[in-house]
Order: C-alpha cells, then structure tokens, then sequence
C-alpha cells in the first residue's frame, strides 16, 4: 500500500531506504526531539545524528509506511521496519509534530 508522507517525514524515510544520515538528519529541526522506542530522548541534530547512527545506520533499517493518520497535532505513521536486527521485519509506530517544515518531535513507540 502507497501512503502519502508530509515532505519532511517522506524525506526522512527516503533517506533511511538510502542509508543517507545526513539526509535523515536534515529533515528535523534545529532544536528537534527524538523519543526513541527505549524511552530516551535526543534533543538537537547533533544528538539526533548520533542516534541515527548507532541504530538506523548501523543495522541497515528500512521503513515502509502503510498507515498514516492525523491525531491533533500529531501525524501518526504506522509500518513494517526492516534490517540487521533482532526481530526484523516488526511492525512500526512512529508520531511527529511538525512546524514550518519540518519535524519538531518524532516518538517511537
């Protein structure tokens, strides 16, 4: 199924397919926040390149969005995530709030 992303999440998913990290990083902005799937929390692109390094980079993840939904403020994207790891392929949740163009927030759950 073709679910059509938000520019700054399709580009960020487009970039994990690429294994690109600055064009993973780049979507989000300056002061962003990450919230990953173990609670912890990466706040500005430096921190967000680091974690996209040791998890996304590292393990060759794919996103393949099939569900995306608009809660409040919040879009919700929902699909099967790829890669080296253990348990792949798993399903994926991830919420975003974006603002101005870019992601402010995006939560793994």
């Amino acid at each position: 199924m073709y679910v059509r992303l938000p520019n700054p999440i399709a580009d960020y998913v487009d970039a994990i397919a690429r294994g690109d990290v600055e064009g993973m990083v780049q979507p989000f902005a300056a002061d962003g926040v990450v919230v990953s799937d173990d609670g912890r929390r990466h706040q500005g692109r430096p921190a967000i390149r680091t974690w996209i390094q040791e998890t996304s980079a590292a393990n060759g993840t794919v996103l393949t969005p099939d569900t995306l939904c608009h809660e409040t403020s919040r879009i919700v994207v929902e699909g099967v995530k790829t890669g080296d790891f253990e348990g792949s392929p798993r399903r994926f949740v991830l919420a975003f709030e974006l603002d101005g163009g870019v992601i402010k927030t995006m939560e793994a759950a």
